[in-house]
């Protein structure tokens, strides 16, 4: 049986970035749809599968979306289709599962996009 590995979220009005804590991965997959789909598996470290399917709030450009695997967690940048500010990160209006949170380090407001917001994801860009 599979397991899910804590993804935290941020959103700027181009890009959603997506941080899957899962330290020393294997086999890392992940996809991109145009209709709003994002897909995740890899093997954590004791051989167990992890994986995952969002159905994002909005339409993505698969060719955007770029992946940075690190020692303890994977980056994953997502393009929007359409620049502008999702009021969730799904589709569905119901609440998100427990193992998608919000990345507070890298939040910013629409009013703060243009400013020291900015600073923060060119640092850890994907």
């Amino acid at each position: 049986m599979s397991r899910q590995p804590e993804v935290l979220w941020a959103q700027r009005s181009d890009k959603i970035y997506l941080t899957v804590s899962l330290p020393d991965a294997k086999d890392i997959s992940v996809k991109c749809e145009a209709e709003g789909f994002f897909s995740f598996s890899a093997v954590g470290v004791n051989g167990e599968p992890f994986n995952f399917t969002l159905q994002l709030y909005g339409n993505i450009a698969p060719q955007g979306c770029k992946t940075k695997i690190g020692l303890r967690n994977i980056l994953c940048s997502i393009q929007k289709e359409e620049k502008g500010w999702w009021k969730r990160l799904l589709k569905s209006e119901e609440k998100p599962a427990p193992y998608i949170k919000v990345d507070w380090n890298k939040w910013c407001d629409e009013d703060d996009e243009e400013s020291e917001c900015e600073f923060v994801i060119h640092h850890v860009a994907v």
